[in-house]
Parts: structure tokens; C-alpha cells; sequence
């Protein structure tokens, strides 16, 4: 719009210019006319009354004056025209610098909106590629928690089966421990009523001492009639177990008695 307006003010300019020179060059013609007219008068005159010597020369005065006049004329016009020339040169110059001097305002403020331009591309640019790295930040340190937390839950069930299997195996070795001291204890058991049994019938089911009878030397009584094997067992041990706990515990009372 600037450039626009700055064109049309040197072209009013111009015109101006041209005006001035036009005016005074037609200005001249029409002297240079009446000049010549005046001339061309002047001799018709002179051939017309060529008896009157002093008409011709008062005639002839009057076209020298008149001749005068014209150059006079023609010098002014000519001092005009070369005036207007210069103004006409002078305001070229000066449309030319405004001209320039717009041409290069304008061109100042396309570098000036280039370079803002530009900055702006940079700053989207440098905004995507921070918004890119914090993406990628965020993914990462995502990914890195993930692989965390999968770490741990795996370090998790390493040390629940770890403690599991380490309850096993003391559950295991308890049992195992147990079932080796019930073993002992069976064992023990079977010892101290085989020695009983010894100590008492030398190992017979059909001893009898009086009103004992049997292998452990139980009283006939307690055996409720029923003198077999199986039952003679089965007595000694309700009646140990009822007693003293176990064949243990009454072998330590035969020591300390010599019975049970």
C-alpha cells in the first residue's frame, strides 16, 4: 500500500514537470509566429510604399523593434525552459530516491518479516522436538518402571517359592524327624515290653505263677477268659499304657521294684 501510494505521488510529480515544460515551449512557437508575421508585414509595406522613404524607415524601425521583442522573447522563453528542465530533473531525482528509498523500506520489512517468519519455524521446530523428547522421556521412564515392577514381581516369586520350598523342606525334615522319634519311640517300646516279657515268663505265653498267667504275667482275671496270643498282647498293653504311659516308663518302675 506504502509502495502504491509513493508510485502515484511521483507520477503526479512528473506530470507536473512535463506541464511546465509544454507551457512555455508553446509559449515560444507563438512568439516565433507573430515574429514572423510581423516581418512578412513589415516587407509588404516596405515593397508597398517604396515612395515614402520615411514610412519604409519608420515601418522598417518598427520591425526592428519588433525583431527585438521576439528575441527577447525567445531568450526568456528559453531561460524558462531551461528552468523548467532542471525542476523537471530535480523532481525525477527526488521521485527516483523516494522511489528507492520505498523500494527499500519495502524490502526491509519483507527481511524483517522473513527473519520473524523464520523465527517462528525455529521456535515450532524447537517446541516439537522438546515435546518429542519428553514423549520419548515418558515412554522410557514407562518402560523403565515397567520392567521394574516385573523385575520385582519375579524377585517376589523367586523368594515366595525360595521360603516355600525351604517350608517344605522343614516340614519334611520335621516330619521326617517326627516319624525317626516315633520310630525310636516304637522301637523303645518294643525293647522295654521284650525285656519285661523276658523278666517276667522268659518270652512264654503259657507261664503261670499262681493266679498270673502268661507271657507278661498278667492276672488271669484281667484276660477275661480269653488266654490266646493275641489277647494276652492286647491286655499287657491296655494295662502298661492305663498304668505308667508306656512300656518305658514301667520298665522303669520293674527296675526300681522288680515288678510292674
Amino acid at each position: 500500500m506504502m509502495f502504491k501510494h509513493n508510485f502515484k505521488k511521483v507520477l503526479s510529480a512528473t506530470a507536473f514537470a512535463v506541464a511546465l515544460v509544454v507551457a512555455p515551449a508553446a509559449n515560444v512557437s507563438a512568439a516565433t509566429n507573430d515574429a514572423s508575421s510581423t516581418q512578412q508585414s513589415a516587407t509588404a509595406t516596405s515593397q508597398d510604399q517604396q515612395a515614402s522613404q520615411d514610412q519604409a524607415a519608420s515601418q522598417s524601425s518598427a520591425a526592428n523593434q519588433s525583431s527585438a521583442t521576439a528575441v527577447s522573447a525567445s531568450s526568456s522563453t528559453s531561460t524558462s525552459s531551461a528552468t523548467s528542465t532542471s525542476m523537471v530533473k530535480k523532481t525525477t531525482k527526488k521521485a527516483k530516491k523516494t522511489t528507492k528509498k520505498s523500494k527499500k523500506k519495502t524490502s526491509k520489512k519483507k527481511a524483517v518479516k522473513k527473519v520473524a517468519k523464520k523465527k517462528r519455524a525455529t521456535k515450532k521446530a524447537a517446541e516439537a522436538a522438546a515435546k518429542k523428547a519428553a514423549a520419548v522421556k515418558k515412554a522410557a521412564a514407562k518402560k523403565a518402571a515397567a520392567a521394574k515392577k516385573a523385575a520385582a514381581k519375579k524377585a517376589a516369586a523367586k523368594a515366595a517359592a525360595k521360603k516355600k520350598a525351604a517350608a517344605k523342606k522343614k516340614a519334611a525334615a520335621k516330619k521326617k524327624a517326627a516319624a525317626k522319634k516315633k520310630a525310636a519311640k516304637k522301637s523303645a517300646e518294643k525293647a522295654a515290653k521284650y525285656w519285661i516279657a523276658m523278666r517276667e515268663s522268659s518270652g512264654y505265653y503259657t507261664a503261670r505263677n499262681g493266679s498270673c498267667y502268661g507271657r507278661y504275667q498278667l492276672l488271669i482275671s484281667y484276660l477275661g477268659g480269653d488266654l490266646s496270643k493275641k489277647n494276652q498282647e492286647r491286655t499287657a498293653d491296655r494295662y502298661v499304657y492305663g498304668r505308667y504311659g508306656s512300656w518305658v516308663n514301667a520298665k522303669r518302675f520293674w527296675l526300681a521294684h522288680n515288678w510292674y
